[in-house]
This record gives C-alpha cells, sequence and structure tokens, in this order.
C-alpha cells in the first residue's frame, strides 16, 4: 500500500530537524503577511533556513500564501516568490489566482498547491485548478470519508487532506473582537481579549468554547475540538490519497512532535500490514487522547457526517 506524505507544520525553525526525526516528511511554513493560521511565524530568512535544513533531511517545504491579497499588497508577490524559488521551496500553497499569475511570471517551474480551505468539494473543481497550473489540491475540511475517496478516484492532481488538528469555522477580514461581542448581556462573551492569547468564544447554548484569535488577516473563530482521524486511516490509503496533514496551530512544539510520532508509526504500520494496523489502532486513538489538552477533546470531524440534501 502507497504510503501518503505526512505533512506538519513546525512552529519555529529549531522544530525542523526534530520533526524530520520524527517522520515528517514534509513542513508547510510561511509568514502571517502572506500565510493563514500558521503553526509558526517564518520571515522570509527564517524560510530560506527551514528549506537548507529540511533538504539536508531530503524533505521538503512549502511556502503559505493561501491568504487573501487586496491590491496593495499585490506588487510585493513577485519579489516574495521569486526568494521562495531561489532558496530552492518544494511548493507554493495558494488560494488567491493572484499567486498563480505572479508565479507564472516570475517562477514558472514552481509548484503549486491549491487551497481555499473551503470550496475544494469536488474533484472537476481540482481538476479545473490543475489545468491553470496546480500540482496538489488541498481539500476543504468539511468532507466526508466517501467524498474524499471519490475525489481521489477522480482526480488528476495530488490531494491533500487533514487528519488532525483544529480547523478555521469562520474567518472575517474586519478585526471583530474590537466591533463585536465586548457588550455586557450578549449570549457569547470573549474570554482573555487583552493577552490576544488563549482566548475563547463562549457559547453557552451548545456548550462549547470556541479559540479566537486576531492577526493581520482578520478575526478567526476555530472548531471546539480537534479533529483525529488515525485510527480510520485505512480506507484513505487504500485509496491512493497523497498527503495526510498534521495542523499545529495554537500547540506547542513538544505537542506537535509527539503527534508526528504517533502518526508516523500508524502510517507505517497500515501500508506494511493493515490487519496488525486494524488491531493496533485503538491504542494509537488513545494514546493520542493521551497527548491532547484537556480544553482539546478529539472527534473525526466531518469524516462520518451523514450528508443532508
Amino acid at each position: 500500500m502507497k504510503k501518503p506524505e505526512l505533512l506538519v507544520t513546525p512552529t519555529s525553525v529549531s522544530d525542523i530537524e526534530p520533526l524530520a526525526a520524527a517522520g515528517a516528511d514534509a513542513f508547510m511554513i510561511g509568514e502571517q503577511k502572506y500565510g493563514l493560521r500558521l503553526a509558526g511565524e517564518f520571515s522570509l530568512e527564517a524560510v530560506c533556513e527551514a528549506i537548507t535544513l529540511a533538504h539536508k533531511h531530503n524533505k521538503k517545504v512549502y511556502v503559505a500564501m493561501n491568504a487573501l491579497f487586496h491590491n496593495d499588497k499585490i506588487s510585493e508577490l513577485d519579489h516574495y516568490i521569486a526568494a521562495l524559488d531561489e532558496a530552492g521551496a518544494d511548493a507554493i500553497v495558494f488560494g488567491d489566482p493572484a499567486v498563480l499569475m505572479a508565479a507564472r511570471e516570475v517562477a514558472p517551474q514552481m509548484k503549486l498547491h491549491w487551497n481555499t480551505e473551503t470550496t475544494a468539494t469536488n474533484w472537476y473543481t481540482c481538476n479545473y485548478w490543475g489545468r491553470k497550473g496546480a500540482k496538489r489540491a488541498v481539500l476543504a475540511r468539511e468532507l466526508s470519508m466517501e467524498t474524499i475517496v471519490e475525489m481521489k478516484e477522480n482526480a488528476e492532481v495530488e490531494i491533500e487532506v487533514q487528519v488532525h488538528g483544529m480547523t478555521c469555522m469562520f474567518q472575517s477580514k474586519r478585526s471583530l473582537l474590537g466591533n463585536y461581542f465586548e457588550y455586557r448581556g450578549k449570549a457569547m462573551g470573549i474570554e482573555n481579549r487583552k493577552e490576544q492569547r488563549n482566548m475563547f468564544l463562549h457559547d453557552e447554548e451548545r456548550h462549547n468554547k470556541y479559540p479566537i484569535f486576531e492577526d493581520e488577516n482578520g478575526t478567526h473563530i476555530m472548531s471546539p475540538n480537534d479533529m483525529c482521524i488515525i485510527d480510520e486511516l485505512g480506507e484513505m490509503m487504500e485509496a491512493g490519497v497523497d498527503s495526510f496533514k498534521i495542523d499545529g496551530v495554537m500547540k506547542s512544539s513538544q505537542y506537535i512532535l509527539e503527534i508526528t510520532k504517533l502518526y508516523r508509526k500508524a502510517i507505517d504500520l497500515c501500508a506494511d500490514d493493515e490487519d496488525q494496523y486494524d488491531d493496533q489502532k485503538d491504542g494509537f486513538l488513545e494514546e493520542a487522547k493521551r497527548l491532547q489538552p484537556e480544553n482539546r477533546p478529539l472527534d473525526t470531524g466531518f469524516f462520518f457526517k451523514e450528508t443532508v440534501y
């Protein structure tokens, strides 16, 4: 059985070598100015250093440029993409067509991964962007296992699926924390706004706490649970999904390291002996639960949600 790439999001350059040793095959990095919801901030200098370290261990580095770009930033794209090309980045992750157009001009050989977060929901659209130059499509997180398998069967591009970590439920380009939900008596309230860290949006009706933060790209409200599919990898691996992503946003370096080791074991075992993986997969899930922060329960995301028409 084909082993999918294990894609991990490090928090800093110092994470690269430990994660490479732990079994990561590729890293997604970038800076807030150009990328969305990254586990760590990587300046252009840090990106170049990370690429050098990763390539030393035969690992790949993908650079996030998946933000939405207003006109004031368009002029910066050529210089940034050219610098990434010179540094040897293995691919650029994009959503805004402005990045595609700039890459065609200054780095026509650069591999591109199409990621609009929510609109990669069918194989036809993935193939459309493949014809425009994308080598990979990053699937939306709201898809069922059945849909993912169907898309892989019909896709003409590589397919990447998130298998672990929190997901974004809502993003606005506006600074909503400064404008909304801070009035007494509202249904939801913001906790720890002044610190800009470990903030939560409380929903008393659903008894959920949603991590929320602001950055240069606006306001981001994240899922109340982390997805974890470590005990259900077999079907996607049989279908030939190309890349499994562990999203480490708002997680510690140590957590990302340990969860990478765990998924490495699970993927290798599933590829080498699926029956033995089936026998041990409950143990993998229990170990993943043990690693979780107390306020971040695990669930299976949308993988097994029924579609209602």
